[in-house]
């Protein structure tokens, strides 16, 4: 697994890749958009994506992952990223990419 250095580095250069977003945080890296976070890496360094209940359901299902948590805490609607599609450029991407469209149909904060 990578170290927390290198998860970071990583998701830099995957959100670098796009312009409608940028990564926040120092301690916790995270991104958001229109008040609503919807990714981060967690102190445990596990990867969180938000997304509709019923793609979590589904992408669960297909990545055969479970619901994100962050301090012992369910996070409602996030996905828990498997290494293994954390460290897929592309994927990431797409998947950040639909979750940014999704929190941008959310009534703003």
């Amino acid at each position: 697994m990578a170290s927390r250095k290198d998860k970071i580095s990583h998701y830099d250069k995957v959100v670098d890749k796009t312009n409608k977003f940028e990564r926040k945080g120092k301690t916790m890296p995270y991104t958001s958009a229109n008040g609503y976070m919807f990714s981060f890496l967690n102190k445990d360094d596990e990867f969180g994506i938000r997304f509709p209940k019923e793609r979590c359901s589904a992408l669960m299902e297909e990545l055969d992952t479970t619901v994100f948590k962050s301090h012992g805490a369910v996070m409602r609607d996030y996905v828990l990223i498997p290494d293994t599609v954390f460290l897929n450029e592309s994927l990431l991407l797409s998947f950040l990419e639909e979750s940014y469209t999704y929190v941008m149909t959310l009534k703003p904060k």
